[in-house]
């Protein structure tokens, strides 16, 4: 059983804080829940987050926080989803668990007429930025690998990012999550160099020609989340 809270507009570092008592503290018994959320403008580095991906943070405040991957934004208009689960009890592992995550939110894309795309090496869900509905398979999309052969560097050719993820996992339980660009103000996506990667687009529905609003959005990334990451 998954319980879905709905936590409105929260500044980060409370919220940050309040998922690590909530994971440090849960027993064997404890219900799984999904906190959805929006913060106000900030800049979040993960634990390999490096400085010289803030290129000029000006006045949004810099938060360090212990979820993998490299530095993003979160700021109005955007849903951020909190999965607090015991993958344990859940059945499955890390690898899976980013897997329906990021499934989720293609079928929340879905709902609204846009095909959202897994790039090979890149956690998180993109989008083609001359046709957002294509189904057209992607060249760069994860594909069997030889045994030995390196993964190949992310290409983001024709693309747009417009959900990312990160998350943690301490004693088999996750936080942290995924955020899902709706409708923001993109442009501090412009003072660093998006999870980690310099030069890469990042957009929301809006731009991509998709009027939703974020109450809607966010229902409709829960339910999905709640379907996926089901046992």
């Amino acid at each position: 059983m998954l319980t879905v809270r709905a936590l409105g507009l929260v500044d980060y570092l409370p919220t940050y804080q309040a998922m690590q008592t909530f994971t440090a503290e849960r027993g064997v018994d404890t219900t799984d829940q999904l906190w959805i959320c929006e913060h106000p403008p900030v800049f979040t580095q993960g634990l390999a987050g490096r400085e010289d991906h803030l290129l000029a943070p000006g006045d949004i405040p810099v938060v360090q926080s212990n979820r993998g991957g490299q530095v993003t934004y979160h700021g109005p208009g955007q849903v951020v989803a909190y999965p607090l689960i015991d993958l344990q009890r859940a059945g499955y592992y890390v690898k899976e668990y980013v897997y329906r995550i990021e499934e989720a939110v293609i079928r929340t894309l879905a709902g609204f007429g846009v095909t959202g795309h897994r790039v090979a090496g890149a956690p998180g869900i993109y989008v083609r930025l001359d046709d957002p509905g294509s189904h057209a398979l992607l060249p760069q999309r994860p594909q069997k690998r030889e045994v030995g052969q390196p993964m190949p560097d992310p290409d983001f050719a024709g693309l747009g990012k417009i959900a990312a993820l990160g998350i943690k996992v301490s004693r088999h339980c996750t936080y942290h999550g995924v955020s899902l660009n709706v409708a923001m103000d993109l442009q501090p996506f412009q003072r660093i160099n998006p999870c980690g990667y310099a030069g890469l687009q990042t957009v929301d529905l809006s731009t991509i020609g998709v009027s939703v609003p974020l109450d809607d959005a966010a229902q409709a990334l829960g339910h999905q989340l709640a379907a996926t990451l089901a046992p």
